[in-house]
């Protein structure tokens, strides 16, 4: 199957360092592929959209050199994708609906951690709603083995999560009704037909879920690659919240040598001539590493 990869950003405001890294080495595994590079603008959570942020995103990646092959797609114009899939998943009996409050779920995990046993959400609504009325929807994770997601990452090797234990049925659509993420990424992926996920290692934790919701939904799972998260002096993720810098478009290839080293990529002095010399150099690299050492294991 011919490689099909994607950079999937949140317009919640601009591209800054942390993001670029993640958007580099998306855009490395692809082309060390011969593969197509997708953009997906997340924009699916829309109180946390910011206006025009997802344009400066999509003119940022160009000056960065990083062209898309396709057209982006905008999460936004899908709801109605989103709801075909949940519609399956309640009439496959997947889904149930959820009438806890926000504070009544942490209330209960906080009791659980009193008590020394699981933090997952503990399923009060899985057997009716006991008068509530119906906040939010989940699925239905199973218990004992079949709970056990593993996953072999290109980056961060073997991992295995227990979905029952360390998660919990999870939400699909929210209290506010939006869909939640991990339903639409999974949507998205498969009716792009992505084969390889390149993201930040903060959403590791989520992978599990995807995954269980792919079988849920009967759609493909791709290969995924996890690289390290860029952090603060602080050790805190860099992100908007934390009050990350936006990218300075001036002048991209210092920047890219430096996204290049956090991923790994030792590269040499003709980088610095041209954006083309930076990225044939470290797509080489990077081929050397997850293309090529792979294919010979």
């Amino acid at each position: 199957m011919p490689y099909r990869g994607r950079f999937a950003p949140s317009p919640t405001g601009p591209l800054h360092f942390g993001s670029l890294v993640g958007a580099l080495a998306s855009y490395l595994d692809a082309r060390a592929h011969r593969g197509a590079w997708l953009v997906r603008i997340e924009d699916i959570d829309g109180p946390r959209n910011v206006p025009g942020a997802a344009e400066d995103i999509l003119a940022m990646l160009e000056r960065f050199g990083m062209r898309a092959d396709e057209p982006p797609i905008w999460q936004s114009t899908r709801t109605a994708r989103y709801r075909q899939a949940f519609d399956a998943l309640d009439r496959a009996g997947f889904v149930y609906p959820c009438g806890c409050t926000r504070k009544e779920i942490a209330d209960s995990l906080l009791n659980a951690h009193a008590r020394n046993t699981t933090l997952a959400y503990p399923g009060t609504c899985r057997h009716g709603l006991n008068g509530k009325p119906a906040r939010a929807w989940r699925l239905r994770v199973p218990d004992g083995d079949a709970a056990i997601v593993t996953l072999d990452d290109r980056w961060q090797h073997a991992q295995t999560q227990n979905l029952a234990t360390d998660v919990g049925d999870f939400v699909l659509k929210r209290a506010d009704g939006q869909w939640a993420y991990q339903l639409a990424v999974v949507v998205d992926d498969a009716d792009s037909g992505i084969t390889h996920v390149v993201r930040g290692a903060d959403l590791l934790d989520s992978t599990a879920r995807q995954i269980y919701l792919q079988r849920c939904l009967g759609v493909a799972t791709p290969a995924y690659l996890h690289v390290p998260v860029v952090v603060d002096e602080e050790g805190e993720k860099l992100s908007k919240q934390t009050g990350a810098a936006a990218l300075d478009a001036g002048d991209p290839l210092p920047m890219l040598g430096i996204a290049a080293r956090h991923l790994g990529l030792e590269l040499g002095a003709p980088t610095r001539a041209s954006r083309d010399a930076f990225y044939a150099q470290a797509t080489a690299l990077w081929a050397k590493r997850f293309v090529e050492a792979q294919e010979t294991d």
